[in-house]
């Protein structure tokens, strides 16, 4: 009785295992056939399968970085060509942005200076526009450039330069966009160079030379008085930067001679009217910056923010064109 007990088990396992057998050869030849059709065979084989990471592409004329340049006060011109800029030929920015720009092909790096009226009216230039329009129009045009090379090139990345008003106007966009406020991500923004701040705030960025003492911008030290300065200058002294440079601290660099009364004006200035009479009927160490050794030791602002400007360009990712 037990001998054929096991026996009909015998017979059902063999069946069992006959028929698991049927089925492994089953899907087998399913497989088979489905591979031989040329369809998919599962996630992530075969035609239309999406993946998950954009591909970085972009139109031919993209550059992997853009340098945005804006020129101090009165080294600029609304007409001047902003791939080839000559209405100061020896402006201070042009002794850094012409030889890198003759260094890297233009899909590398390209450098966008902004063409803005960049003038100052004080009693020895009255008839020129206020500083207060200058600097509205200097940052419009160099918002819309950014906002119109984000739209057409959205893996561009940026370096950001200013000098004198033009390191106010930069400094604001770099603010903008560290606050995420700005006309592109601050992911994008692989640096920032302001030389001779008139906003700058100790402690704010960082400072590759010698350090500029006690002092800070001119726009904040005046600021209590800016109804004198709007009265002989039209120009409104803003304060500091509201968030400072957000995410964008440790990528900005400020530059200051410490005489230099733009940058380090005076934490308190009692006779502020005074001291800005002072500026604009003379500040001759603000306009040395392409020469001065003695800002950043051992060499000069041009020769520092090319190197650096290198460095940022070089760790830059290169961007397929599409």
């Amino acid at each position: 009785m037990a001998r054929g007990s096991r026996r009909g088990g015998g017979r059902r396992l063999g069946c069992s295992l006959g028929a698991l057998v049927m089925v492994v050869l089953l899907v087998l030849g399913i497989g088979w056939w489905i591979g031989n059709q040329g369809l998919p065979t599962g996630p992530g084989d075969g035609p239309g399968r999406e993946s998950d990471e954009p591909e970085l592409t972009q139109p031919a004329d993209c550059p992997d970085v853009q340098m945005l340049a804006v020129p101090g006060t009165w080294e600029s011109s609304p007409t001047d060509d902003p791939y080839a800029p000559s209405f100061m030929p020896n402006a201070l920015l042009k002794s850094i942005t012409d030889p890198l720009g003759q260094e890297y092909p233009a899909e590398r790096l390209e450098v966008f200076t902004v063409p803005y009226v960049a003038q100052f009216r004080n009693p020895q230039r009255p008839d020129e526009i206020t500083y207060d329009q200058s600097r509205a129009e200097g940052t419009d045009r160099a918002r819309a450039e950014l906002v119109a090379m984000h739209a057409r090139c959205p893996y561009t990345s940026y370096i950001l330069l200013g000098f004198s008003q033009g390191a106010v106007i930069a400094g604001d966009l770099t603010s903008e966009i560290g606050t995420g406020n700005g006309p592109v991500p601050a992911d994008l923004v692989r640096g920032s160079v302001l030389i001779a701040d008139g906003r700058r705030l100790p402690g704010e960025g960082q400072s590759p030379g010698l350090s500029p003492g006690t002092g800070q911008g001119m726009e904040i030290s005046l600021q209590p008085v800016t109804g004198f300065t709007q009265l002989i200058a039209g120009a409104t002294m803003t304060g500091p930067r509201p968030g400072g440079f957000g995410e964008l601290a440790d990528r900005t660099a400020q530059i200051c001679d410490s005489r230099d009364l733009i940058c380090n004006a005076p934490l308190n200035v009692v006779d502020g009217a005074a001291r800005f009479q002072e500026f604009v009927a003379n500040n001759a160490i603000h306009a040395m910056y392409a020469t001065n050794p003695d800002v950043i030791m051992g060499t000069t602002v041009p020769e520092w923010t090319i190197g650096h400007t290198r460095e940022l360009v070089d760790a830059a990712p290169e961007i397929a064109h599409g």
